[in-house]
């Protein structure tokens, strides 16, 4: 999917790959029980559950925040990141290029932050941070939503999205 990308983005959030639903509705985090839009709603001071996609857009741009993933392609059964094989990768190092503003990358989950660390030659002049994943799905050190928010909020203060 192409990323969410304004003008003079300040922060990267990678996903590893978007899940089914969201690959049939050409939408970053388009299942309602993922806690993604939530976090972000709550983080910048507005709802953006039920917004439209086209809004929720615009509010990323607007606040300097980029939405990608990680990889391009790979083989997958569903949607869960434990069942991603094949990883093909999304060109970061030259997006971050094109994107000099860029200095913090947030990756959602284990899997993003793996890949990410795996697939990105050189990130020296960039901080890569793991966050807990927002997806709703049981797996290993599953954190309540306000353990999420509260890490996610973090990464908002440090990358100067929020005070």
């Amino acid at each position: 999917m192409k990323p969410i990308v304004g003008p003079e983005p300040k922060l990267l959030l990678v996903g590893s790959m978007p899940g089914v639903r969201s690959l049939a509705e050409q939408q970053y985090y388009a299942h309602p029980r993922n806690h993604f839009w939530k976090i972000i709603g709550d983080l910048l001071g507005c709802s953006l559950y039920d917004a439209s996609y086209q809004t929720k857009q615009k509010i990323m741009m607007d606040h300097h925040i980029a939405v990608w993933d990680v990889l391009k392609h790979c083989e997958r059964e569903g949607s869960l990141d434990q069942a991603i094989r094949d990883e093909v990768p999304n060109d970061v190092q030259s997006f971050l290029r094109e994107h000099p503003h860029i200095r913090t990358i947030g990756c959602n989950g284990r899997k993003a932050y793996e890949s990410l660390v795996r697939h990105l030659p050189t990130h020296n002049e960039v901080y890569i941070s793991y966050l807990p994943s927002t997806s709703p799905v049981p797996g290993r050190n599953v954190k309540t939503f306000e353990q999420k928010r509260d890490a996610w909020e973090q990464l908002f203060k440090e990358a100067a999205i929020i005070e």
